[in-house]
């Protein structure tokens, strides 16, 4: 696996649990965007729902990103406690996610 170098995407994957009401999804996606505010290396934050006409979503639904400007970022936001209270509120809702950390790359022609 390749070493992490400057900003770094850590993308959550997410597909809630069938029932889980809408009031609900908005107030934990409310709760999930507010940790920029209280996560000091959690520089930014952005969802959106799947829109592809492809069709290829395996049921995934939702992808939320955070920008951290290093990997000892995300390192201090998975531990740190406020993550760890919304994590305790949110997980129970799934019904699968994947996490996925990167560091994006240019492309140069």
């Amino acid at each position: 696996m390749e070493e992490a170098k400057g900003v770094v995407k850590h993308l959550v994957i997410a597909k809630f649990k069938d029932g889980t009401q809408p009031s609900q999804i908005e107030q934990l996606i409310k709760g999930y965007a507010d940790l920029v505010n209280h996560i000091e290396p959690m520089k930014a934050f952005h969802w959106g729902t799947d829109v592809s006409i492809e069709n290829l979503h395996q049921g995934f639904t939702h992808v939320f990103e955070s920008t951290f400007e290093s990997k000892e970022g995300v390192a201090e936001y998975v531990a740190h406690p406020v993550h760890v209270e919304f994590a305790n509120l949110i997980l129970p809702a799934l019904e699968k996610f994947i996490v996925i950390d990167f560091s994006p790359t240019a492309v140069h022609f």
